[in-house]
């Protein structure tokens, strides 16, 4: 399956908007269950995404697990607490990027986005069957 990148791109922006939307003030009215868990559960799906933009050809599984690999190892990453990082963390796009401190929730949340992007895939697959490659039946000497 190979993506198209300009349609990845446009997922990309509205997973980035949604996952905002979600820590705006106007979130506070919607259900805390949601507020709690939907930025992180989109920052998964949003690096998948990216995944997916950057290496169009690649296979679902490999991208999946290696989107899993990042969002762990970001979360993880939120236990080291040198003066620099800590600093870099309280800024709103390193926050945003980096997340300010280890949940385990946060790893669930990660492993519900990117099974959100497998799904995604998985659909998309099934409604548009792989295209032979062209002139696959001639053979070139």
């Amino acid at each position: 399956m190979t993506r198209s990148r300009s349609c990845y791109l446009i997922l990309i922006a509205v997973v980035i908007l949604l996952g905002l939307a979600s820590r705006s003030p106007w979130a506070a009215e919607a259900p805390h269950f949601v507020t709690a868990y939907a930025g992180d559960t989109l920052w998964a799906l949003m690096v998948f995404f990216i995944l997916g933009f950057l290496f169009p050809r690649s296979q679902i599984l490999p991208l999946g697990l290696a989107a899993l690999g990042i969002a762990f190892s970001v979360e993880l990453s939120q236990l080291y607490q040198a003066n620099w990082i800590i600093q870099l963390r309280a800024t709103w796009l390193g926050a945003l990027a980096l997340g300010s401190g280890f949940l385990w929730s946060d790893l669930l949340c990660y492993l519900v986005g990117v099974s959100l992007g497998i799904a995604f895939e998985h659909i998309l697959k099934k409604r548009r069957p792989e295209q032979p490659e062209k002139f696959a039946h001639r053979k070139f000497e």
